[in-house]
């Protein structure tokens, strides 16, 4: 009986072999999947991956190379320890490693790798039409119903239940108030017109709260 994660996997193995894998890769989606899958993880999980996969394939047409940005989504929290601050300088790390192994192009990891990197502020430069689509799809979950907004919230705290309240509302003020002052929060235009407003409020509430406490 096929797993939760085989169409995962599936389109894993499809997209290394599309861009000229030499090597297998299944065990190392596999790997990924283990990753993605592990204990300290609440909202970066698998189903955190399956949706930002979700959101690049329907922004595809933005993109200057779709099938980039979908190797990067598949490593852009693949490393993920909430109490380090280089989750996304490990995460590059490994896309850099695993994609030379499997044979891809060296331009082509280069652009994984920056991509990975760039989910570190979210500010793509104007005309980056990849690191858009990537940063848009990382952040759709903002723009959500609020009571999406309000599990992924939830989550989140869960993944930093180690940090005591007063600290852990201190800094994610300082998260929610550095995503608002973004120049935008969303630079492709379809995500632009559907996700704003709701992802405005969503974060402004938020914040009301913590700032309330």
């Amino acid at each position: 009986m096929p797993t939760a994660t085989e169409d995962l996997l599936a389109d894993w193995t499809t997209l290394l072999h599309r861009r000229g894998a030499t090597d297998d890769p299944e065990p190392y989606g596999r790997e990924l999947l283990r990753r993605w899958s592990e204990p300290q993880r609440r909202y970066h999980t698998v189903e955190h991956l399956r949706a930002v996969l979700r959101h690049v394939d329907g922004l595809a047409d933005h993109a200057a190379d779709p099938d980039a940005v979908r190797l990067a989504a598949w490593f852009h929290d693949a490393v993920y320890r909430p109490d380090r601050t280089e989750n996304e300088e490990r995460s590059a790390a490994l896309a850099h490693r695993a994609l030379t192994a499997a044979g891809l192009p060296a331009a082509l990891v280069a652009e994984v790798e920056r991509l990975v990197l760039l989910t570190v502020t979210h500010d793509p430069a104007p005309g980056d039409r990849n690191g858009e689509v990537l940063c848009d799809a990382d952040l759709a979950v903002l723009g959500g119903a609020p009571q999406e907004y309000a599990a992924y919230a939830a989550a989140v705290r869960e993944e930093y239940g180690f940090v005591p309240e007063p600290d852990f509302r201190a800094g994610r003020a300082a998260v929610l108030r550095g995503i608002l002052a973004l120049p935008a929060l969303y630079r492709t235009p379809a995500a632009h017109e559907r996700l704003t407003a709701a992802a405005r409020a969503n974060l402004t509430a938020e914040l009301d709260g913590l700032d309330g406490l």
